[in-house]
């Protein structure tokens, strides 16, 4: 085969920005934890040397991160005075961790991925699934850390909102069920907002529960936050006025049994809010960066569980509305609909 010289250059100068953001998650990932980009966040121009009294830290590596952070574009260096500075743009992302768009947890799912190589080529080989509970701890934390926020800045101030008549329901007090709960920051961010309801998360996931469970108590919620260990088919059914599957219902081997269960525990005029991965029904949609992170995950994560229930369905991270307005249809649903949708999200609808 004859090469193309221009076509194979591109593609390695490709492959060098791919290893150079690979390099700089792990840099990205010890800013956050050693407490560096919070140590820069609001002071203007620093040394590497006040950097590293700052942040408790030895000089000469402070200076090296330093440099990694200017090369990537993560802080500004000023060469006449020999200091890195963090723009409010930046420390938004980096250092902030109550705004919507703080990513830096995002890297411990990395981590946890290639921790997890050897299993997921075991996975590869043979077939077999990997279940959620297998994965490596940093998991757990990456992605309740990563999706908190986005759920903090986004769940409450739209896309409840979004759905027929729930809000209502919330003020004047309901029930809701938060199926697939994790560590329950979604359930605490319903509760926080909404006193006169209560609230249930169910995961089949031990350890998540646990530190739910703590993180209610911490809010001050715990009085109306009930959290068990319990899977997607055969939680307690109570009338929920509201039953949400916030990025798990793709995860489940059996999403039609799910969705089935949640019929049968609805209250008569209630309705699911059903949060997934932004995805568009066919593979050609979703070729762009947010799509790749998804694809990605889910080869290892949400494919790998949902085989390990050797049940009836892989839905991966992107299966887009239509297969789960199909999923819904099977599980006797008459409504299904899109509320609305974010760069990140679908936030779906569906009524018996």
């Amino acid at each position: 085969m004859e090469l193309n010289q221009e076509k194979l250059n591109a593609f390695v100068g490709q492959m060098v920005g791919e290893l150079s953001v690979g390099y700089g998650g792990v840099m990205a990932s010890l800013g956050d934890k050693l407490g560096l980009y919070k140590a820069m966040k609001g002071a203007g121009p620093v040394s590497s040397q006040e950097l590293a009294k700052r942040s408790d830290c030895a000089e000469r590596y402070v200076r090296e991160w330093l440099n990694s952070q200017a090369a990537a574009g993560y802080v500004v260096y000023h060469a006449k005075s020999a200091t890195y500075e963090l723009t409010p743009e930046q420390a938004h992302v980096l250092a902030d961790d109550n705004s919507p768009v703080y990513l830096t947890p995002a890297f411990q799912v990395v981590a946890s991925m290639w921790a997890d190589e050897d299993k997921a080529l075991e996975a590869f080989r043979t077939g077999k699934g990997v279940n959620w509970g297998d994965h490596d701890e940093r998991l757990y934390c990456g992605v309740a850390a990563f999706y908190r926020n986005a759920y903090r800045g986004s769940l409450v101030s739209e896309w409840l909102p979004a759905l027929d008549g729930v809000t209502a329901k919330l003020e004047k007090g309901a029930k809701v069920a938060d199926v697939g709960c994790g560590h329950g920051h979604s359930t605490v961010l319903m509760a926080q907002a909404y006193p006169n309801s209560r609230f249930w998360g169910f995961d089949g996931h031990r350890k998540s529960v646990e530190a739910a469970r703590r993180i209610a108590e911490e809010a001050g919620v715990a009085d109306r936050v009930t959290f068990e260990v319990a899977d997607a088919g055969s939680y307690r059914e109570q009338s929920f006025d509201l039953i949400c599957f916030f990025d798990c219902l793709h995860d489940m081997g059996r999403p039609v049994i799910a969705a089935a269960h949640a019929r049968k525990a609805l209250a008569k005029d209630g309705s699911v809010m059903l949060v997934e991965p932004y995805a568009g029904d066919r593979v050609q949609d979703n070729i762009n960066p947010v799509g790749r992170i998804y694809y990605s995950a889910s080869t290892t994560m949400c494919c790998a569980h949902a085989i390990s229930e050797d049940g009836t369905h892989v839905l991966g991270a992107q299966a887009g509305q239509s297969q789960l307005a199909s999923v819904f249809e099977r599980a006797g649903f008459r409504q299904f609909r899109k509320a609305m949708q974010t760069p990140f999200n679908l936030i779906l609808e569906a009524r018996a």
